[in-house]
């Protein structure tokens, strides 16, 4: 049985009737016009309201009318195609409302006869909004070309049996090939065989019903240019549907240069880290004190050498001051805003002291979990500080030698030339010459390092400075344990001067703590029961003992004084103004140890 719904046709309407029903509640503006006279004979309701003008005020104008006046010549070009073929179309005339607003129209039209008379019957549909709409989706789609061409990352969009359908601009600068080589061709030959692999096992994934219809693809993979180099990469991947056809989206990126990137900031970082970590470190005086002639020759040359790139080799004895005459040749160059680096060539086991200087790579050796940088790369172009020269192994030695001349290193366990622009000044107590006489150090690089030397004076040749170094020393000492001693005693300079300071400026620093400590009073007294033991024994000291014992008793009685605690705010390395890995060093070198020095 039929449903009753259904628009059948009613009982007793006429043929003419149903033609007005269409006529009168037709989607489109129905025109009839006389094509000899170029009147208009009848219209729908449709046309009324599209247009804005009422039956009676269409009817009396001409079908000319309608049209904006530009439009005349295509108007009548379109008639006359319609009389001739008896049909025709076009979206090509516009139309003009009562109010001077253009309609942008599709006009489909046939010729009839009515009465003896041949009509027109014209059917105009207003397609501004289709047309804004189409318009709207050329600029997207323009708007969507444009960002895929200046997308930075690579876009590949494939389907199903992995044939590439869009290759943005970024893909041809990253895989070095041009779209249309590779548009319709295989994936595959772009990606390495477990990345391909990867992406063809999760391709089946996303195709299932998943509240997240994509897949990020962090670093670990690689892809391959089109002149099969290979190159990390992070990606992501997605999938839409087009015309019923699946489609998957990659986009990739060549992370190369990022690592670059995170490389230079990891050491710009570790410069940074270096920095403040020197910082925290107390050196023996915060400027070049004294005005002896013996400083004062130095400093002249410091001033010479400074704005100069030379390798500068400063030498004297312990305590004299080397590092500092190191940091004002760093703070007068021109490589004063870069880091000054520092490296003690004896703090380090000599199986690291080459890792030390210039870095090695992840699994180079046991313990080696990750890439380390060196202490080169990080001093590039900036200053690099090689304390303690003489100590350097002789077997690494050619390769600070080819570093100094070339500029050219590479890690431990990389075969990767690496380049570093570096100004080296370097320093040592020891007599390299001797040295090389003894077959412990090469001549060539002794005489590569010996381009501008600067010997540093010991105290007892410039006693003039103790004054103001003792002051110095004073001053410091004081604010730092909040004691209010405002002078030196006369008796106690008198015994500075008459000792030969074989520990330099750094004994003189630490028997004036010591004596800070101690002191009871607003005046500076050392007498000889307070002393240390290398100023009791002064005579015995100037006579018989070598700077070497000199050293390592202080070394003693510091480790005796502070209960043989190294590391921390209270340990001898803090009290000795030394890293704790050179002062374990200088004990193993001094043959100090707790057992056979602590009897307590």
């Amino acid at each position: 049985m039929e449903d009753p719904s259904i628009n059948k046709r009613q009982p007793g309407l006429s043929g003419e009737d149903r033609f007005h029903k269409i006529f009168d509640y037709s989607n489109d503006a129905i025109f009839f016009v006389d094509l000899m006279q170029r009147k208009i004979l009848d219209v729908n309701s449709k046309a009324c309201s599209m247009l804005g003008y009422s039956q009676d005020e269409l009817l009396a104008m001409p079908i000319s009318a309608i049209h904006p006046r530009g439009m005349l010549p295509k108007m009548m070009a379109f008639s006359e195609s319609v009389m001739q073929c008896g049909h025709g179309w076009t979206n090509e005339l516009t139309c003009l409302t009562k109010s001077g607003k253009d309609l942008l129209s599709e006009i489909s039209a046939s010729v009839v006869d009515i009465t003896g008379r041949t009509c027109m019957v014209a059917m105009i549909r207003d397609i501004t909004e289709r047309k804004q709409a189409e318009e709207a989706l050329r600029t997207s789609e323009n708007r969507l070309s444009q960002i895929l061409a200046s997308a930075m990352d690579a876009i590949v969009t494939f389907d199903q049996e992995g044939q590439i359908h869009l290759f943005n601009a970024a893909a041809e600068k990253i895989f070095r090939t041009s779209a249309p080589e590779v548009i319709g061709k295989s994936l595959e030959p772009f990606l390495s065989q477990a990345f391909y692999r990867f992406l063809r096992e999760n391709i089946t994934a996303l195709d299932s019903p998943s509240p997240h219809p994509y897949l990020w693809i962090p670093e670990g993979f690689t892809a391959i240019r089109s002149n099969e180099e290979a190159f990390p990469v992070e990606a992501s991947l997605s999938h839409v549907a087009v015309k019923g056809q699946k489609l998957h989206t990659l986009i990739l990126r060549d992370i190369n240069e990022r690592k670059k990137t995170e490389e230079e900031l990891r050491k710009v970082r570790l410069a940074n880290l270096y920095l403040q970590e020197e910082i925290k470190v107390e050196y023996n005086f915060g400027e070049i004190i004294g005005k002896s002639d013996a400083i004062n020759k130095v400093l002249e040359n410091v001033a010479m050498v400074a704005d100069t790139d030379a390798l500068v080799l400063v030498t004297g004895e312990t305590g004299t001051g080397k590092e500092l005459i190191a940091r004002a040749v760093h703070h007068l160059s021109k490589r004063k805003e870069r880091t000054l680096i520092k490296v003690n060539c004896t703090t380090f086991p000599t199986g690291l002291i080459e890792s030390e200087l210039f870095g090695h790579e992840k699994g180079a050796f046991t313990g080696a979990i990750a890439r380390k940088v060196g202490r080169f790369e990080l001093a590039d172009r900036g200053t690099l500080f090689l304390d303690e020269i003489g100590d350097l192994p002789l077997e690494l030695q050619p390769k600070l030698l080819r570093v100094l001349q070339e500029g050219e290193f590479e890690r431990v366990g990389s075969s990767e030339t690496l380049k570093a622009n570096v100004r080296v000044i370097a320093a040592t107590n020891r007599n390299l010459k001797k040295l090389v006489n003894e077959g412990r150090f090469r001549a060539d690089l002794y005489y590569r390092l010996y381009v501008f030397p600067l010997t540093l004076p010991p105290l007892r040749e410039r006693k003039e400075d103790i004054p103001l170094l003792t002051q110095y020393f004073l001053d410091k000492y004081a604010k730092q344990m909040d004691r209010q001693i405002e002078r030196i005693g006369q008796e106690t300079m008198k015994r500075l001067f008459a000792y030969a300071w074989p520990g330099n400026i750094r004994e003189l620093g630490h028997v004036i703590e010591r004596a800070v400590i101690l002191c009871k009073s607003s005046i500076l007294e050392i007498d000889e029961e307070r002393l240390p033991p290398s100023l009791l024994n002064e005579k015995e000291v100037k006579a018989c003992k070598s700077l070497e014992s000199v050293e390592r008793q202080h070394i003693i009685n510091t480790l005796h004084a502070r209960h043989w605690v190294i590391e921390g705010p209270k340990g001898a390395a803090k009290v000795l103004n030394l890293h704790p890995n050179t002062l374990r060093s200088k004990m193993q070198k001094l043959g100090i140890r707790r057992d056979s020095h602590d009897i307590s």
